[in-house]
């Protein structure tokens, strides 16, 4: 399956499906609408249970999800019925939104639904101009010809230094280069230039993990004559010749998952313009071909 160029970042309360009731379903189902209309000028106008239209009956009309758009000129505006029933969704709630809109003058209704719609609940809403859309929570059957989880097995290069030696010009000095991280040492040159020992370490790992695992490297760096190595904390200098460094490759071994159910939480499916989305727990939304 190939993704059209279509992502959008979704902010809802991650609400677990399974623990999900209507009143969820519906907050989730606005802010759905709302993120896909940012950049078609669709706002959310209202939703819940205070929103409300009234109709040229003079009755009031309670609205799940009411979005408007305008063109410029002309304003419009779409009623959203949410059903988070665990059957199909009849062409009784098609004549129910359809009079809706007709009554309260509205230009467009859409029924969205858990569990998807019958035959003649979907022939009576083309003829009456009502749009379906099912979203639902990511079922088994849907990974078929997918692929569901991926697992991926590293192997990894790690050198570790066993042994890092100063090389002391006057060796009756009691200078411990352990006493401290090694960032808090640095090599004062004779011309007084500093640098870090972390560029030695750093080549002399890069050498390392040109090795078999398992195999050491030993190797003696010397440095030019008037060296010395300075403590940073308390600016303490000793008179060095070099170092001696002295290291293993190891092989570190590393398995992860990558779940899809942990990126695909929900489906979206428009039924007559025909467009899929998925939505995942973290509020991703991706319009698929």
């Amino acid at each position: 399956m190939q993704l059209h160029i279509f992502v959008r970042c979704l902010q809802f309360a991650k609400t677990k499906l399974t623990t999900m009731d209507w009143k969820e379903y519906e907050q989730v189902t606005r802010q759905i609408y709302e993120t896909l209309g940012k950049d078609n000028g669709v706002t959310i106008q209202c939703h819940g249970s205070t929103c409300k239209v009234k109709g040229k009956s003079g009755v009031n009309h309670q609205i799940d999800v009411l979005t408007r758009h305008s063109d410029g000129l002309h304003s419009y505006q779409t009623a959203i019925e949410c059903k988070y029933w665990d059957k199909n969704i009849d062409k009784d709630i098609v004549m129910k939104v359809a009079e809706i809109v007709e009554d309260a003058g509205l230009n467009k209704g859409v029924i969205v639904s858990k569990n998807g719609f019958t035959p003649d609940c979907i022939s009576f809403a083309q003829y009456k101009n009502i749009g379906l859309v099912e979203l639902r929570e990511i079922e088994e059957k849907d990974w078929e010809g997918r692929i569901k989880t991926i697992v991926i097995r590293m192997n990894m290069l790690v050198p570790q230094i066993n042994n890092f030696q100063v090389i002391v010009s006057e060796p009756q000095l009691d200078f411990n280069i352990t006493q401290g991280p090694i960032n808090t040492f640095e090599i004062v040159n004779e011309d007084g230039t500093k640098e870090g020992i972390s560029k030695y370490v750093k080549d002399f790992n890069s050498e390392l993990c040109k090795k078999n695992e398992n195999e050491t490297l030993d190797k003696v760096i010397k440095l030019n004559a008037g060296a010395k190595l300075r403590y940073i904390p308390d600016n303490k200098e000793i008179p060095i010749q070099g170092f001696k460094i002295s290291g293993i490759l190891l092989i570190g071994k590393e398995e992860f998952e990558i779940k899809g159910q942990d990126h695909v939480w929900l489906i979206m499916k428009s039924i007559f313009e025909n467009k899929r989305y998925t939505i995942s727990k973290d509020g991703d939304i991706t319009e698929r071909e």
